[in-house]
């Protein structure tokens, strides 16, 4: 469902508020795991990031062309259909089709945020930067497209390494030398919130 831009026009500091918020549940997560989790994880993780990184930064352009053409954040048409390539191509990389969606998802619901963030703070300034315009369709969207497959990869070759009880530790020390600020932040934590895989132990009671 479509959050209503004003909603961030009434409250601005809402995106940094949410951000600090998940950051610190994010960090005490982590410190509560066992000794020896901690370290900047397996080499894999490295790109998958990185790659990450750089598909929340393009949300910054989008942001600027949702401005020029006052288009709603939400293209659920557009969503929809990336995550169902995602699907078809999963088997390419030896990825299970509903991890590849998800995986996808995460990345969409990661680059709204930003958008949303930058959208209410230049309401609230009365105006967006007076930068470069690429072309959402023509630019931006290919652009995208062409990440994907990198994406996916990077991913693949991260996969053996989801369910490592380490995997939460990594994240927490890596993600945040990779923001920009605080938005951007809240955008990695959300883009990364399903690459670590807990298994919980259940007690099964005693007869």
């Amino acid at each position: 469902m479509e959050i209503p831009v004003y909603t961030y026009l009434l409250k601005p500091w809402l995106p940094y508020a949410l951000a600090a918020m998940a950051f610190a549940a994010f960090n005490a997560s982590a410190k509560s795991m066992e000794p020896g989790a901690s370290g900047p994880g397996p080499e894999a993780l490295k790109p998958l990031l990185m790659t990450i990184k750089e598909r929340i930064e393009i949300a910054d352009q989008v942001a600027l062309t949702k401005w020029d053409s006052a288009q709603p954040v939400q293209d659920a048409e557009r969503e929809a259909r990336v995550i169902s390539d995602a699907r078809q191509q999963s088997g390419g990389y030896m990825l299970a089709a509903d991890d590849a969606a998800q995986l996808l998802a995460a990345q969409i619901e990661a680059n709204k945020l930003v958008q949303y963030g930058l959208l209410a703070a230049w309401h609230t300034a009365g105006k967006a930067p007076e930068t470069e315009r690429p072309d959402l369709k023509n630019n931006i969207r290919p652009q995208l497209d062409k990440l994907q497959d990198r994406l996916l990869r990077s991913y693949a070759t991260f996969s053996p390494f989801r369910t490592s009880k380490a995997c939460p530790g990594w994240l927490s020390q890596t993600l945040p030398r990779l923001a920009k600020d605080e938005l951007h932040k809240l955008a990695l934590i959300r883009a990364t919130g399903e690459l670590c895989v807990r298994h919980v132990s259940v007690a099964v009671p005693q007869s």
